[in-house]
């Protein structure tokens, strides 16, 4: 079954059901981070209607050709939708697509990154049951743990899992069964303000409940920075920063991103084909 076939290529999924959450400015980021490591990494961009992360590349190609053509760039895909009128039609159509595409990149890339929409779809579903590794990005907030799990409204104690919760761990026990390798889960605290506050710390204590019942791996993402939208109109990332044809003044806000960009990449602990840990980038 095309599903659960041997891989080569370590299929990334940036996924959860809301939008605004830093998805495709963290595809982007790890994208390029593989790249500077010297990987080969291809893209499919699952939300044909936004196109962020398509967007992000377009503004990064137009940027190359106006001042840097060395930037390097991923092989990038859209998956368009059906023309078929049947919606069940439509759907098997687009996994289809979805799966025969994944199948034509996995020998000639080391990383495959899907970056989903902020709303659960069929082709979203799939995607987070063909990868190796989930990252989902939440907000500082409980409105985005809401996407995980239910919290008491007087003891902020997690209640029940979330709809998404459950689809994940029920994801996770049909890869067991068919004999996959374990779906590691990533959930990435992400635009968190830089000073401390008790709500902050409400959500942390809830997300560490979660940890535990639903175990996944928290993990700090990027937090609060101008210098992450400021980036988006060039295409670029920090690490393109890390060229020496391309340092410029860097801020501490800059060297502190650049950090937390670095501890993303050791989180994700993702591994090269002999097994070892991937090289570092300055």
């Amino acid at each position: 079954m095309a599903l659960f076939r041997q891989q080569h290529a370590q299929v990334i999924v940036l996924g959860n059901e809301k939008g605004g959450t830093g998805k495709s400015t963290t595809a982007m980021h790890v994208t390029v981070s593989l790249m500077a490591r010297g990987h080969k990494v291809a893209v499919i961009d699952l939300d044909p209607r936004q196109k962020t992360l398509t967007r992000y590349l377009e503004n990064r190609r137009a940027y190359a050709e106006r001042h840097d053509p060395e930037l390097s760039f991923p092989d990038s895909y859209v998956i368009e939708p059906s023309a078929l009128s049947v919606p069940a039609e439509r759907e098997r159509d687009e996994a289809a697509c979805l799966n025969q595409l994944v199948d034509d990149l996995d020998a000639g890339n080391d990383f495959i990154v899907m970056d989903c929409p902020g709303n659960d779809t069929h082709l979203a579903r799939l995607a987070h049951s063909l990868a190796s590794t989930l990252i989902t990005p939440v907000n500082d907030s409980f409105v985005d743990l809401d996407l995980l799990g239910q919290v008491d409204a007087e003891t902020y104690d997690v209640r029940q899992l979330s709809l998404y919760s459950e689809a994940v761990w029920e994801g996770r026990k049909r890869r067991a069964l068919a004999g996959k390798r374990g779906l590691d889960w990533l959930v990435l605290r992400n635009r968190m303000s830089g000073t401390d506050s008790y709500n902050k710390r409400r959500v942390d204590r809830a997300l560490r409940q979660l940890q535990e019942k639903v175990a996944f791996r928290y993990v700090p993402g990027l937090s609060e920075r101008m210098i992450y939208r400021e980036l988006f109109p060039q295409g670029l990332t920090l690490v393109d920063y890390s060229h020496p044809a391309r340092r410029r003044a860097m801020t501490m806000s800059h060297l502190a991103a650049r950090h937390e960009l670095r501890a993303l990449m050791d989180n994700l602990r993702l591994q090269d084909d002999q097994g070892g840990a991937l090289a570092e980038v300055s």
